[in-house]
């Protein structure tokens, strides 16, 4: 990919996870709508949703509203971080702040949460939402996961929820959290992959945004983790989304009045290429990926 190209698709991430920002309150993905994957495929939006793809309702007790309502995820990436009391956590693609906040309670005040993200309205509503919750363990950073405002060896654990896939150079982004983790640290990751899915048949502008245009094949995905420098590179969690879920977010995104998500033509004839290739046998999931970069494993409670 050109650095033309890579650009424009950045800017359209912005702009699309902006205007989320702006109408975050409501659901992010326009009220009453359902986005086709980062939204969930066939999954209403709000705090059910949350609980489909993995979090727990105790989880989100007391967790602000603009935080949840604003999570575009795809899975529940701390269901495999495992996190300890002390330890350092790096959330690429923080987004409202969901993750983050969570994060932030299991490390606990010995512990620190940085969340990263490249979109001032986004960085603006998270640090909100963290004063909201009263957590002072946690700090957000403007910047491109391509190019990690961290420093070397400083992380014990990342995270990221439906984020990577956005990237034009995903893997300039696993090289990144190579350097920035300690020796041993965990990368746990939930994200969109495809599997059988020809090259290009999910192309343009509206499906990268909604991170199937840019999913990466599974094994392709896995093996630049790989050569990235990480260890154990494995999947704990897979969900498939089929035809009928994505017709079905389809025809709810068609119908839903404005809001961000609002469908224009890319979107529909994506998704309309989406069923036909998922009916053929190609599969876009969401799979939480987790790997340990070589070393020894840091004590947290140092």
């Amino acid at each position: 990919m050109g650095a033309d190209e890579a650009t424009r698709l950045k800017k359209a991430v912005q702009e699309h996870y902006a205007a989320r920002a702006r109408g975050a309150g409501q659901s992010c993905c326009g009220a009453g709508s359902k986005s086709l994957s980062c939204c969930g495929a066939g999954s209403p939006a709000g705090a059910s949703y949350l609980e489909q793809i993995g979090y727990q309702p105790q989880d989100l007790d007391g967790v602000p509203t603009g935080a949840s309502s604003c999570s575009a995820g795809c899975g529940n990436p701390l269901e495999g971080a495992e996190l300890k009391p002390g330890e350092v956590v790096l959330d690429i693609g923080s987004g409202g702040g969901l993750d983050a906040i969570l994060a932030a309670r299991q490390v606990g005040p010995a512990g620190r949460v940085i969340g990263l993200d490249f979109t001032p309205d986004m960085l603006d509503l998270a640090r909100r939402n963290v004063a909201q919750a009263g957590l002072a363990n946690v700090e957000f950073r403007h910047g491109d996961a391509e190019h990690m405002p961290v420093a070397d060896g400083s992380i014990d654990v990342i995270i990221s929820n439906c984020v990577i896939n956005l990237a034009p150079d995903k893997r300039a982004v696993f090289r990144e959290a190579c350097r920035v983790l300690r020796p041993g640290g965990r990368l746990v990751i939930s994200d969109i992959v495809t599997n059988d899915i020809p090259p290009g048949a999910l192309a343009g502008l509206e499906a990268w945004v909604e991170c199937v245009g840019g999913a990466l094949p599974e094994n392709e995905y896995l093996d630049a983790i790989r050569a990235a420098g990480f260890e154990t590179v494995g999947v704990w969690k897979r969900a498939d989304y089929d035809s009928a879920a994505v017709r079905d977010a389809l025809t709810a995104a068609t119908a839903a009045a404005g809001g961000a998500c609002c469908v224009d033509g890319d979107l529909r004839e994506a998704a309309r290429r989406a069923v036909e290739i998922l009916e053929r046998g190609g599969r876009v999931s969401s799979v939480g990926v987790r790997a340990i970069k070589g070393g020894a494993e840091r004590d947290a409670s140092r």
